[in-house]
């Protein structure tokens, strides 16, 4: 049987890369998707990604597309903020015009800014977070943070986050059992500055089972935790991670409830090749 040959995009945000796909013509399915990235993801054996990204056409009116993504174990994603920012820039160059992009994933309704500059940021518009946890107990002692900004996070504060034992703590926290049965994602944070506010973050992500290089939900749940427990102020904050600076936005009601969410970073797209599936 002839193999189908896949035009493919590599992008970051941040250093989370991405291989992404327009999928409004090749229609794979999710199965399709996962097997890809499983293939394709893996670092020295494939074109080494964080995961994958499809650009789908949409399934209700007034939205732009469908975005889909999958880790590169095969398993479905709701959200991820850099990989969105990045499959905005993806579909604007596809021909997508509107100003904003309004997508659906499987985690709900975004909205996503992308200026005509290539090099300029991509900002993209959250849902408010949920299930936020100053002192979530773990099954194996201790206590982390836990918010939900679009996918599970855990956040850890630390003193110095470049000495901090993210591939051993990383997956022991990700596995408790007091988070089964998704899991989440852990963030090791170091405040940097109160005023301004700045942190910075490592993430171990579940689904690619290792350290990201940046991870936008992780950034939103680092800046979000930081300063619901008023270890930072102001409504704005820097995140810095290994491969890159985000910047988070958000309003605090009267109750102290967050509002007005966004992400914003770099979305490259660094070259673009073919896969033979």
């Amino acid at each position: 049987m002839p193999k189908l040959v896949v035009p493919f995009t590599k992008m970051h945000g941040a250093g989370n890369d991405f291989i992404v796909l327009d999928n409004r013509f090749l229609h794979l399915s999710y199965d399709e998707l996962a097997d890809l990235a499983r293939r394709f993801c893996p670092r020295r054996f494939g074109v080494g990604a964080d995961g994958v990204l499809a650009l789908s056409s949409p399934e209700e009116e007034g939205h732009d597309y469908r975005m889909q993504y999958v880790n590169p174990d095969g398993s479905r994603a709701g959200m991820c903020g850099n990989g969105a920012r990045c499959l905005a820039r993806f579909a604007r160059a596809g021909g997508l015009i509107s100003e904003p992009l309004v997508f659906a994933s499987d985690d709900g309704v975004y909205q996503a800014s992308v200026p005509d500059d290539p090099e300029a940021n991509v900002r993209l518009f959250v849902p408010n977070p949920k299930h936020f946890d100053a002192q979530r107990v773990l099954a194996a002692g201790g206590t982390v943070s836990y918010i939900w900004t679009g996918t599970h996070h855990t956040v850890v504060f630390v003193r110095d986050v470049a000495t901090a034992n993210v591939e051993k703590i990383g997956p022991r926290i990700r596995h408790d059992a007091a988070l089964a049965p998704e899991g989440a994602n852990v963030n090791f944070v170091q405040i940097e500055s109160a005023a301004p506010a700045k942190v910075q973050v490592r993430t171990f992500e579940k689904g690619v089972e290792g350290e990201t290089l940046a991870c936008g939900t992780g950034a939103l749940a680092a800046a979000l935790v930081a300063r619901l427990m008023d270890r930072v102020d102001g409504e704005e904050v820097e995140v810095v991670a290994r491969g890159g600076t985000l910047r988070v936005g958000f309003a605090l009601n009267e109750h102290g409830h967050v509002r007005d969410l966004w992400l914003e970073g770099p979305a490259v797209a660094v070259y673009q090749g073919m896969l033979e599936i």
